[in-house]
């Protein structure tokens, strides 16, 4: 490995695990907000339990940081390869750092990955890519929210079925709830966790196999443990922008309907990671608060709120591709 060949590779490591660091507190809200809003856990008891968890659901799978380093884009030339990756890291935190100051919960696998396959299409044109890996990710992407609002809808139906024929009492099922509601909130920690760090796992271990470093896509234990320490510190700083949003901006959360949003979507989420599928954790969690939210009538969601949210994530995906593109043209 020659020595600028060495030195794109530490600065891609380094790039990656900003953004990481990045993508845990502009994503606490995910694991957090409804349990703080239905008042199920403390604030900062909270963001520490997702921090612990996060850590350990990015240590237990590896499958989707395998379809993400070896199953999307081909290996090509080993500097303009690290410096596609550079210009895709550079282009997702930036888009990371503006919806963050906006209090928006844009996704950061949508970012991430659309800034990758912008660069990767500047810097070797569409040849480069591996359409059926690239299209499974993306079809994943595209139908895990519906899934999850779906989840969330069904859910809450069930709940206000039982409340209404008085089998279930609201008053003395609301202590209950909020037990389960810590559990659950465990859960979608664990899970947000468990795909959102592979994500960094899968770019660091491409950007080894493109730069020599090894010759396959075996994703290296210090690659895991320090994606997963860096979306846990990120995690513990906080992110409470986007949790002002998601506990209140969509709608008003009680210990039945958070249990149901964060069972919905932590679910959601872990069969994706089971199948080594790449989902937006924003958009799952946010499209099963607003399906429970809809379970509960047309007027309990704040509608103007979903459609901020609506379109950012619209416009992530344009937005990033071209980003991507712009950052590899400048870096090369």
């Amino acid at each position: 490995m020659s020595g600028d060949i060495f030195q794109a590779l530490c600065l891609v490591i380094l790039l990656a695990f900003a953004f990481e660091f990045i993508n845990g507190f502009h994503d606490t809200a995910n694991a957090v907000a409804t349990s703080i809003a239905t008042g199920a856990l403390w604030p900062r008891t909270a963001v520490l339990l997702a921090a612990a968890m996060n850590f350990l659901g990015a240590l237990v799978f590896t499958g989707v940081a395998r379809q993400i380093a070896g199953n999307l884009i081909r290996p090509f030339d080993a500097q303009s390869g690290l410096q596609m990756i550079m210009a895709a890291l550079a282009a997702a935190i930036v888009w990371n750092l503006a919806t963050w100051l906006g209090g928006l919960p844009s996704s950061s696998s949508h970012a991430l990955l659309g800034a990758l396959a912008g660069a990767a299409y500047a810097a070797a044109g569409s040849g480069v890519f591996d359409q059926s890996g690239l299209q499974s990710a993306f079809l994943a992407l595209a139908l895990s929210p519906p899934l999850a609002f779906l989840a969330g809808f069904f859910v809450m139906t069930g709940f206000n079925l039982l409340f209404s024929r008085q089998i279930l009492s609201r008053a003395r099922s609301e202590r209950r709830f909020l037990f389960l509601q810590r559990i659950s909130a465990t859960l979608q920690a664990f899970s947000h966790g468990s795909n959102d760090a592979q994500k960094t796992m899968g770019v660091i271990t491409l950007a080894l196999v493109l730069a020599g470093a090894q010759e396959t896509f075996h994703v290296p234990l210090w690659v895991k443990t320090g994606s997963a320490l860096f979306l846990a510190l990120g995690t513990a700083a906080g992110g409470w922008r986007i949790i002002r949003t998601l506990a209140a901006g969509i709608t008003r959360l009680a210990p039945a309907n958070g249990f149901a949003s964060d069972l919905s979507a932590s679910l959601t989420i872990l069969s994706a990671t089971i199948l080594h599928l790449p989902v937006s954790t924003t958009h799952v969690i946010s499209s099963a608060i607003t399906g429970v939210g809809a379970g509960g009538g047309r007027t309990a969601v704040k509608w103007d709120t979903v459609g901020r949210m609506l379109a950012a994530w619209a416009l992530t995906l344009p937005f990033c591709i071209l980003l991507g593109a712009l950052f590899y043209l400048l870096i090369r």
